[in-house]
């Protein structure tokens, strides 16, 4: 498994697995606890797996949690998704950085975002599924939504948006969520 820092997010890493293909499709390890290790993450951290499932056009996000926050490590293991991760520590070198991936089925890449990062995703197929390890058990209270279409971030979301929950369409601006402080 190879892993590569990723520039514009302080803190987080592309995990990218070597797949055995042959007639019959292909295997490959999606998690390792030793590489995961090699980077200075603790791999016993990841207390919840969480799976979606989208459809093209879907929209998820952008989401992060206020207090300690949350970090995730995200894969997509079935179709292809248009991944985004915004940097929003404030003390972070990145800080208001983001970067984009593409991630796949076929590749079963994974991305590692730090706490206090957001993240969010478009599925680009028919049907995408992303897996989600993460590191503290989930707290509604503590969610917190940052508008997928503010100016301010001009994320170029390849789709339109087909489909986007309530939540996600109501969701303040990253100036009122910093203005309020991550809430």
């Amino acid at each position: 498994m190879k892993v590569t820092e990723v520039p514009a997010i302080a803190g987080a890493y592309l995990f990218e697995p070597t797949p055995y293909a042959d007639e019959r499709g292909f295997f490959c390890r999606t998690f390792d606890a030793d590489v995961i290790r090699s980077v200075g993450l603790d791999p016993d951290a990841f207390v919840q797996h969480s799976v979606s499932r989208s459809f093209l056009g879907v929209l998820r996000g952008l989401h992060l949690r206020s207090g300690a926050g949350e970090a995730k490590l995200v894969r997509c293991s079935s179709g292809r998704v248009f991944d985004v991760v915004v940097d929003l520590r404030p003390g972070s070198p990145t800080y208001l950085n983001r970067a984009s991936f593409e991630l796949s089925g076929e590749t079963q890449v994974s991305v590692y975002v730090p706490a206090g990062c957001a993240h969010g995703f478009q599925a680009l197929t028919g049907t995408a599924d992303v897996s989600y390890r993460i590191d503290r058990p989930h707290d509604p209270a503590e969610d917190v939504t940052i508008a997928y279409d503010d100016p301010d971030l001009a994320i170029p979301w390849p789709l339109p948006a087909a489909s986007v929950s309530k939540r996600d369409r109501e969701a303040p601006s990253l100036a009122e969520v910093l203005r309020h402080g991550g809430r």
